[in-house]
This record gives structure tokens, sequence and C-alpha cells, in this order.
């Protein structure tokens, strides 16, 4: 690479063996609607990056055996919200994989960890700065 050139992250892609389910689950956590390109391709877009979600249809693409569905313990999906005890009292219905309940972390954010239904881990936060502001 250049060293002058901009490299930009902008999208995280999740692979599953349900992209529909996935979708209406990252759809209703979020209040973000996706767009699908595909059946087996949709991007939850947000205005500072994107979630995609794609079939294992679609990894053969790329290359073969190289992503692998529900296998992910490394990542962890994060996403910033205004207030996450009002995030965490509207999941609280119909999620049902709570990793922990929401929690100052030490370096000051609050934090409530889940997983979706494939198993990632889900975090939305809200930042420290955010929450001394109200």
């Amino acid at each position: 690479m250049h060293a002058t050139a901009t490299t930009d992250f902008v999208s995280i892609r999740v692979i599953t063996d349900d992209v529909a389910r996935l979708v209406v689950f990252y759809e209703k956590a979020t209040g973000t609607p996706a767009t699908w390109a595909t059946e087996d391709f949709a991007e939850l877009r947000t205005p500072t990056a994107t979630l995609a979600i794609a079939s294992t249809r679609t990894v053969p693409l790329f290359a073969p055996g190289s992503a692998r569905p529900a296998a992910n313990h490394s990542v962890i999906i994060e996403f910033l919200v205004d207030d996450v005890d009002d995030v965490h009292n509207a999941l609280t219905s119909w999620v049902t994989d709570f990793v922990n309940e929401p929690t100052t972390m030490p370096w000051g954010n609050r934090s409530l960890l889940l997983r979706d239904p494939d198993g990632n881990l889900v975090n939305f936060f809200t930042p420290a700065a955010r929450r001394s502001a109200d």
C-alpha cells in the first residue's frame, strides 16, 4: 500500500446459515432497516459503518471454506447508543441471551453485552462523556 493511501473501515460482514433470521434480529435490535441485495446478502447501514449479513452460499465466491457461520469467539459487534439502559429495557422482552446487564466499565462506558441468534457477541454502549452530559 502506498504511504499516502487512505483506508476507511466501512463494514463488517457476518456469515450465517440463516440470513433472514439474523437480519430480523439486527433490524429489531437497532431500529435500522436492512437493504437486501439478494436473498443471500443484506446490509444494515448506519452513518458511520455497515453491518453486512451474508449467507454461507457466498463464501465460495471469496474462497471455499474461508468462513464458517456461528463460529465467532473473538469479535464483538458494537453499537453506540444514546442510553444503554433504555436499549436494555427495549430488548428484555425478546432477546434470550444476555451476557451481562448494563454495566459501567472501568473506562467509564456503560455497556450491555448479549449474543445474537448465531452466538456473536453484540455490545450496545453509551460513552461516559455522553452519560455525564445528561
